[in-house]
């Protein structure tokens, strides 16, 4: 009878295999078949010469389930003999000034600033829309990259448009704005430059390279083809 309860007695302490991630090898420890998961983490992080301050860091994998932190004083994990416990070290995080300096530098450099130049009117009415109104950065760029002449026209365009209305221009209000944008944004040609086209050119001159059917005839008969 003794010897019977003796064999179905579990059994004092089980063989646990620790894999760690990374190339170090498989390491084997004797441990009791029922202990608390922060008992666990102590023996394993006594396995791995980790100081006592570093055992938040580490990562329990048994069974394929995730071992609580040790902040679960109560969790209770059963071990069996020839289990598998993969364990895993979390790097560290950098120090917290670090981390503020640069989410900091970055949210600097995503700013949008206004010239150092610009007049004392300007900076007023952008501090007072970025810090009263707070509007997006997307939208202040957009307001203060249109020069002081395109606002003037803007606001001319707004008060002759009732006015096309209201004698039947609006179409041709619309069409002759958008000729107008196209002429405006049409640009100067600078000394020297030459366009594309040979018929914008002075004596319809052509860039070099240009294949056309003169070229084609004359290259025909000079026996180049």
């Amino acid at each position: 009878m003794a010897m019977a309860a003796a064999a179905g007695d579990e059994p004092e302490t089980v063989e646990v295999k620790l894999r760690a991630v990374g190339p170090s090898r498989p390491t084997t420890l004797r441990l009791p078949p029922l202990l608390s998961v922060a008992e666990l983490r102590r023996r394993v992080a006594h396995d791995r010469r980790l100081p006592a301050p570093e055992e938040g860091r580490l990562r329990l994998v048994l069974r394929g389930k995730t071992l609580p932190s040790q902040d679960d004083g109560d969790a209770r994990v059963s071990l069996r003999d020839g289990d598998t416990l993969i364990v895993a070290v979390a790097p560290k995080p950098p120090a917290s000034h670090l981390r503020d300096d640069d989410d900091e530098e970055e949210e600097e450099e995503l700013k949008f600033k206004i010239p150092q130049t610009t007049t004392w009117w300007k900076r007023k009415i952008f501090t007072f829309l970025r810090d009263k109104l707070r509007l997006p950065d997307i939208l202040l760029m957009g307001l203060f990259s249109i020069s002081m002449r395109a606002w003037v026209m803007i606001a001319l365009w707004f008060l002759l448009a009732p006015l096309a209305q209201k004698y039947d221009f609006g179409p041709l209000y619309i069409l002759g704005t958008g000729f107008l944008i196209i002429l405006v944004n049409l640009g100067r040609r600078q000394q020297g430059d030459v366009s594309a086209y040979s018929i914008f050119n002075e004596d319809f001159r052509e860039l070099p390279g240009t294949l056309n059917t003169e070229r084609i005839d004359r290259d025909i008969r000079a026996g180049q083809f």
